[in-house]
């Protein structure tokens, strides 16, 4: 691809505007606000976001998650505790969220403290996910080298012929939630020429301070 042509695509932002008077004392509502904008939009998937973690040596990555739940507690996801992010969030418990809407022209940024939610949390929320959905989570040894997708399908096949008389799945210990506590919120608005808004949110002394940040 003609790299020329890849620098030259770009879009203005001139959907909706965002202003000190118009936004929530508390960034969990102003975060609730914008969530049901977003539910009433065609969203694939519209609780995806990004979620960057940072190993013990420093090496940082990124990958999409499900937000589960949020609150003005925190952002609530379930992974496998094992996996490179359950791992490295064992090792460096900070990590940000980044939750991009392209058809708002919005995004946010959430960075906080991670810790596990506790047992019965997680149980309740294995419980609730569909039977096929239990299974895989049981048999993937998420992040690990596997040998091939057969391998993989076989033991679904195993554990479904295993569970087919019970009536609950039980949780595997690795296996469960985590939630960011926030400390700093940004929130971002897509605006002409560039000229975007952007409101940050930190959290200091048990109060929100609010500033506006350039663009």
């Amino acid at each position: 691809m003609n790299q020329t042509k890849i620098a030259e695509l770009r879009k203005d932002y001139q959907l909706l505007t965002l202003d000190e008077k118009d936004i929530e004392k508390h960034p969990s509502d102003q975060f609730e606000k914008w969530f049901k904008d977003v539910l009433k939009c065609d969203f694939r998937e519209p609780t995806a976001v990004i979620l960057a973690t940072c190993s013990r040596d420093a090496k940082p990555s990124a990958r999409t998650v499900l937000m589960k739940e949020f609150s003005k507690d925190g952002f609530t996801f379930f992974t496998n505790y094992h996996s490179r992010k359950g791992r490295e969030l064992e090792e460096n418990p900070k990590a940000t969220l980044l939750f991009y809407w392209d058809l708002l022209e919005r995004q946010v940024r959430v960075e906080g403290m991670v810790e596990k939610v506790s047992d019965e949390e997680s149980d309740k929320y294995f419980d609730f996910r569909p039977r096929e959905s239990r299974i895989s989570a049981i048999a993937s040894p998420q992040s690990q080298v596997v040998e091939n997708r057969e391998s993989l399908e076989s033991k679904v096949n195993e554990l479904t012929s295993e569970f087919v008389n019970e009536e609950r799945i039980p949780r595997p210990p690795n296996w469960g939630g985590f939630i960011l506590k926030p400390h700093y919120f940004e929130f971002w608005q897509g605006r002409a020429n560039r000229l975007h808004d952007r409101i940050a949110y930190v959290h200091h002394n048990k109060l929100w301070k609010i500033f506006r940040l350039a663009p």
